[in-house]
């Protein structure tokens, strides 16, 4: 589905061969052997599971160290898919049916994602703040909604700005 052909405003997915020769391509790219190389394809809501499982096989058996299952939806694409590949598969928005942890770890899933929600928080964040702050709002006002000291000291690794601090700035 992506990137998706200029003009097009249709799912499609590439051939086989051309998924194959890409997954290869990352495979002999990899410079670090702790880098995962995870086949993706979204060939679940394009061409259906069988489909799916035949993507599956030549990503694995060209070697990927996973499948991105981009699209899946319920609990029957998952089994039919990990029923027939041994890859660790991983999910992108996992909502409905598919939010049954326990079925996705005994199904191969080991990464569901979640889609967009840290993100979304945090501009829902930015947007309340300067929205208050423009109506008049007290910045000391603000104080019970912000991020502690520690927090940001965490978050940032202020332990290792500071050490850099010493050893290249001194």
């Amino acid at each position: 589905m992506l990137p998706r052909r200029f003009g097009s405003s249709e799912q499609e997915l590439i051939s086989l061969e051309e998924g194959v020769g890409k997954m290869k391509a990352a495979l002999a790219g990899r410079q670090d052997r702790s880098l995962v190389v995870a086949g993706r394809t979204s060939a679940l809501r394009v061409g259906g599971v069988a489909d799916t499982i035949r993507r599956a096989k030549a990503y694995e058996a060209a070697g990927v160290d996973a499948l991105f299952l981009a699209g899946a939806e319920t609990k029957a694409e998952v089994e039919a898919v990990h029923a027939e590949v041994k890859l660790p598969l991983f999910l992108g928005g996992s909502t409905g049916e598919l939010s049954d942890r326990a079925f996705l770890a005994a199904n191969g899933v080991r990464i569901s994602l979640q889609g967009h929600l840290s993100f979304q928080a945090s501009v829902k964040a930015v947007y309340d703040t300067l929205k208050a702050l423009r109506d008049g709002v007290q910045p000391s006002d603000l104080r019970p909604n912000l991020a502690s000291s520690d927090l940001m000291t965490q978050v940032t690794r202020g332990a290792d700005y500071a050490q850099w601090t010493q050893e290249f700035l001194t």
